[in-house]
């Protein structure tokens, strides 16, 4: 029987039953190990190979378990301890890395954060979290992040230390917490590891405990299925917090596997194509619309890609148009990779025939996974046919952090993660995506609430209204438009993007598209739903072609 720990939070971070826990440790899915325990075996086996390049700085597998150690222990005497929590809010480097495997060590759990978010999501997830410590670069993208720390500060009375890679101004810099000796791993097995980030989020966070040792799981188990390998060279690329470069198999998957990861301050195809190129990458992920800028970039005469082995996918459907592109434009494999952050992971296979690539998002990854795909009623479809994908297994998870009514919605009394995605099942256990039951806009990969972008709306003093619709675009999947009831006939929208960006909402959340209309489409007697309302919105605009009231 596992035992349970202080840092188990079997309340506010939902953990499997024990006779799932006992069968996925029987199975041999769960193993005894951490991350800091992965981090010594690889090092161990490959002491001096290169682990990380970023920028032409070579860290090897030694190099970063010595310096996650170290400042691991600066951090203690910071006085952060085990159970604590932290965000984590860094750019794609080996300041991320190190911070991450520091933290793993010493037992914090950080939160995963990613550039682009704003006040809004920092100052939910360091209150929400009760965090003790805020991890951030000076400055990254244009934007100064200890501004952003300045602002948040007095509002946040739990969080004792803001740490800057960089110039630190009044705030603690990261480079002066290294000691010369590191500390032993204070984590065990059973403990939640990080917490990812859920798309959608309103109020309170959704948060995604992620343990280690079935993290680790699905970390192993997607580095097989991506044919990793000592020999393989991995393009960090999208933002390193994303579950999919993070864990799917992204950078973890390269290390368990004992690769080399290459750190792309960017995914521009002109930096990740040099990049690959100098160092021989072999593999690297994308969403459908970086992907489709690659495919535009390629077969410019100072670019060799021919190192590249498989391009991966996943984040949001890639069309089947695109996907029949990948190998005559970019000349490597293509892999579909369909999942989410709180669990369920899907590919198809390196070896799959072409046609099962393009047209699938791929079959689950772990023979222990479950699925079900039901109807509106929750009864199991026919096979063929469309309904929700339901699914539990030994990596997704059991609960949210700390919301258990949404838990008793998002989750079957069995255990079921509803993932609201609509799928169907092809006769050989291949998964087609086809839409989506929950209401979330996916743009590019990037999910959002509809109603976070409303609130925001309605908070300006010329909205009298205002609904946000996801509508289908051939580059990004859904682009967001904004349909706005005004109150004075001279709102632009200029000043609604200028109000939104006061209101410190992330880039990545920006409607794309504002339309101005009188009023929303009649909706009969009784009170409709919002989630009604947008999808006659988005009925409305497709059929009469509504521009955006410039």
């Amino acid at each position: 029987m596992l035992q349970e720990t202080a840092q188990d939070l079997s309340v506010d971070a939902p953990t499997w039953p024990e006779t799932f826990r006992a069968r996925y440790v029987r199975e041999g899915f769960w193993q005894a190990e951490t991350f800091s325990g992965m981090l010594d075996r690889i090092a161990d086996r490959h002491a001096g190979k290169t682990a990380l390049i970023e920028s032409g700085r070579h860290v090897t597998y030694e190099d970063l378990r010595r310096r996650a150690g170290a400042l691991a222990a600066g951090l203690r005497r910071l006085g952060l301890q085990k159970g604590d929590r932290a965000v984590v809010q860094m750019p794609n480097g080996v300041a991320f890395v190190e911070v991450v495997f520091a933290l793993l060590r010493l037992g914090v759990v950080p939160v995963l954060a990613l550039p682009s978010h704003r006040h809004i999501e920092i100052g939910r997830f360091l209150d929400f979290t009760e965090a003790r410590a805020y991890f951030i670069a000076d400055r990254a993208g244009g934007f100064d992040y200890r501004a952003l720390a300045r602002e948040l500060l007095p509002g946040l009375p739990a969080l004792r230390h803001v740490i800057v890679d960089g110039e630190a101004e009044a705030f603690t810099a990261l480079s002066g917490l290294v000691e010369d000796a590191g500390i032993d791993d204070a984590a065990q097995p059973e403990d939640v590891a990080v917490f990812q980030i859920s798309g959608g989020t309103t109020g309170v966070p959704k948060l995604i405990p992620r343990r280690h040792n079935e993290y680790l799981y699905n970390i192993r188990t997607a580095a097989a299925a991506s044919g990793m390998a000592e020999d393989t060279v991995y393009l960090c690329a999208l933002p390193v917090a994303h579950n999919f470069p993070f864990a799917c198999p992204g950078i973890m998957g390269t290390f368990v596997s004992g690769g080399t990861v290459v750190i792309a301050p960017d995914p521009d195809p002109r930096t990740a194509f040099a990049l690959i190129e100098a160092h021989g990458v072999t593999i690297t992920s994308l969403v459908p619309p970086l992907a489709l800028l690659w495919m535009e970039a390629a077969g410019a005469p100072d670019a060799d890609i021919s190192s590249l082995r498989t391009l991966q996918v996943g984040g949001a459907k890639l069309s089947e148009e695109a996907a029949r592109r990948v190998r005559p434009r970019l000349g490597c494999g293509l892999q579909q990779v369909f999942g989410m952050a709180e669990g369920l992971i899907c590919y198809t296979g390196l070896d799959d025939d072409e046609e099962t690539i393009v047209t699938t998002q791929g079959r689950p990854m772990s023979p222990a996974d479950e699925i079900r795909v039901v109807d509106a009623e929750g009864r199991d479809v026919a096979p063929g046919e469309p309904g929700e994908l339901l699914t539990r297994g030994p990596y997704t998870i059991r609960g949210y952090y700390k919301i258990p009514e949404h838990n008793e919605k998002a989750f079957t009394p069995d255990g079921f993660y509803r993932t609201g995605d609509i799928v169907r099942l092809t006769p050989a256990g291949y998964l087609v995506l086809s839409g989506r039951e929950k209401d979330q806009i996916n743009r590019g990969g990037e999910k959002l609430s509809p109603e976070e972008v409303e609130n925001l709306l309605l908070a300006h003093g010329d909205v009298h209204d205002a609904a946000v619709v996801g509508l289908p675009d051939e580059t990004l999947g859904e682009r967001i438009c904004a349909f706005v009831i005004p109150r004075t006939g001279g709102l632009k929208p200029l000043a609604l993007i200028r109000h939104l960006k006061a209101r410190g909402l992330a880039a990545f959340k920006m409607p794309d598209q504002f339309v101005f209309i009188e009023r929303f489409p009649e909706t009969g007697v009784g009170k409709v739903s919002k989630k009604d309302l947008r999808e006659r919105l988005k009925q409305l605009h497709l059929s009469a072609g509504l521009d955006n009231g410039d």
